[in-house]
């Protein structure tokens, strides 16, 4: 069984046994989370319903992304900025849906 949940402001379709990595959640590694913002479930080529329905995910570990490097520069004008930047991220397994 699959399901599309939404945490951190994106979409993820996930299953059972799945890791996936998602915006940074509170919690420690070994925590469990239940992320209940399901927008679509569903077996094979079946849709069910998602009234109620939550997945159950286990935290893997608080890790961060690669550095992006933001650099601006004007032309002839003396002007260059380099700055980096590393988000936080969470690695998440999916115990079960539903």
């Amino acid at each position: 069984m699959f399901a599309v949940v939404r945490t951190g402001g994106k979409q993820y379709r996930v299953a059972a046994g799945d890791k996936i990595v998602v915006e940074k959640i509170d919690g420690d590694a070994g925590a469990s989370v239940t992320l209940g913002d399901v927008l679509l479930a569903g077996e094979g080529a079946e849709l069910k319903a998602v009234a109620g329905l939550t997945v159950a995910a286990e935290i893997v570990a608080q890790a961060k992304a690669e550095k992006v490097i933001v650099f601006k520069k004007r032309r002839r004008h003396n002007y260059r900025r380099k700055n980096g930047h590393r988000q936080n991220h969470t690695i998440l397994k999916i115990v079960s849906v539903g």
